[in-house]
């Protein structure tokens, strides 16, 4: 019982019986000007037409999702558009919403007037009086028995209300929901949406975990060597550090404020230095060769090969330490290879460890490249071929 009376404690019940109300109150002062049921007719057929205006679309699915869903963004399991109508399809669609709307409308506010009025009715003939008058069905004799089927009205009117709101709302998902093509639009957005999360994910992971590893491992050795020379200069390192993983931070927040602001303000193979130098600063023993054209490779090439030497030289300092460590980076022959080696240390991770080695090959994937990692000859490599192309 508590669950058939629920929907009357929803505002959202009344709100569609509004919806379906308000889509006969132009056709009925019509009417009321002029008397003649052709004049209705061409109301129909005008508003039939109103459904070819590509903005009609706009204006009814603001309403519907305002009055049918109660959210004006539409936050339910269902989908409204609030976009004009770009193909015949869709003026198609929405002409038939109009038709039906109005159909529907006119019947439910039809049912709502005359079914209390009926009530009245029976209550008046059970007691002796006379009809109330304005009720088309009629009630014939005064019978007490009356007083028993008054409620039966009010009943059917209730039901009238929630059956007719759940209908109309469904036949707006279907006829002013989003078409095949308009799927297929948000689809792809969301999964641009999803590839952009995922690249800023991998921005803060690289250059806050690359910073983090440099200052842990700085202030280790500074803590170790007692000396104050050494001590000055990997607090040095650590501030230059820091700063350049703040700078990083700012321009991902940057992106995130400002969904079209550019990324190429993202550092590339021609800051590879710094990262070197940070590394050197930390105790590695870096050997680093750069031969070909580095500076003319493709932005995307360039930045993501920036963040592959990043994290492979973050993860020698997490899990080696300062080891001496081989840097090789070639642009050539339609390919960008990018080779890092030291030694292994005592714990060898397993190839597929490790969500920076993760990292690493998914970014060469994405560029259509290959990443192998893993121990070769008693050191650990990451060896990455990316095409320029």
């Amino acid at each position: 019982m508590v669950r058939m009376l629920r929907p009357f404690g929803r505002a959202v019940t009344y709100t569609r019986w509004l919806h379906l109300a308000m889509a006969v109150v132009w056709p009925s002062l019509w009417l009321f000007i002029d008397e003649a049921w052709w004049t209705v007719g061409t109301a129909v057929v005008l508003l039939g037409l109103a459904g070819l205006i590509p903005a009609t679309r706009v204006v009814e699915g603001f309403q519907a999702r305002l009055l049918l869903t109660g959210h004006r963004d539409g936050r339910e399991d269902m989908e409204i558009m609030v976009a004009p109508a770009t193909t015949w399809a869709d003026r198609g669609r929405t002409m038939v919403w109009l038709e039906l709307r109005l159909l529907l409308g006119a019947l439910v506010s039809h049912l709502t007037f005359q079914l209390p009025l009926f009530t009245m009715d029976l209550v008046s003939t059970a007691v002796g009086g006379e009809r109330v008058g304005g009720s088309w069905i009629p009630v014939g004799g005064q019978h007490w028995w009356h007083m028993l089927l008054a409620p039966l009205p009010l009943v059917l009117v209730a039901a009238v209300v929630v059956g007719s709101g759940h209908l109309i709302t469904r036949l707006a998902a279907r006829l002013l929901g989003p078409s095949h093509a308009e799927r297929l639009a948000a689809l792809e957005e969301r999964t641009e949406q999803l590839l952009e999360r995922t690249r800023i994910a991998r921005e803060l992971h690289d250059s806050i975990g690359h910073a983090l590893t440099v200052a842990v491992v700085q202030a280790g050795a500074a803590r170790a060597a007692g000396d104050p020379a050494f001590t000055d200069r990997a607090l040095s390192a650590i501030e230059e550090t820091g700063r350049t993983a703040l700078e990083d931070l700012e321009r991902v927040l940057g992106v995130l404020r400002e969904s079209g602001k550019s990324v190429s303000g993202r550092p590339t193979l021609a800051d590879a230095d710094r990262l070197l130098d940070s590394a050197r600063a930390s105790g590695a023993k870096v050997d680093a060769e750069v031969t070909g054209p580095v500076d003319s490779v493709p932005g995307p090439v360039s930045r993501e090969g920036y963040r592959i030497l990043q994290e492979a030289l973050t993860n020698v300092l997490r899990h080696a330490g300062a080891v001496p460590v081989r840097v090789r980076v070639h642009a050539g022959d339609g390919t960008l290879v990018l080779a890092i080696r030291n030694p292994l240390p005592a714990a060898i991770p397993g190839p597929g460890r490790g969500s920076g080695l993760r990292g690493i090959r998914e970014r060469a994937a994405l560029l259509g490249g290959r990443a192998r990692t893993g121990p070769d000859e008693g050191d650990w490599q990451v060896h990455v071929e990316l095409p320029l192309s």
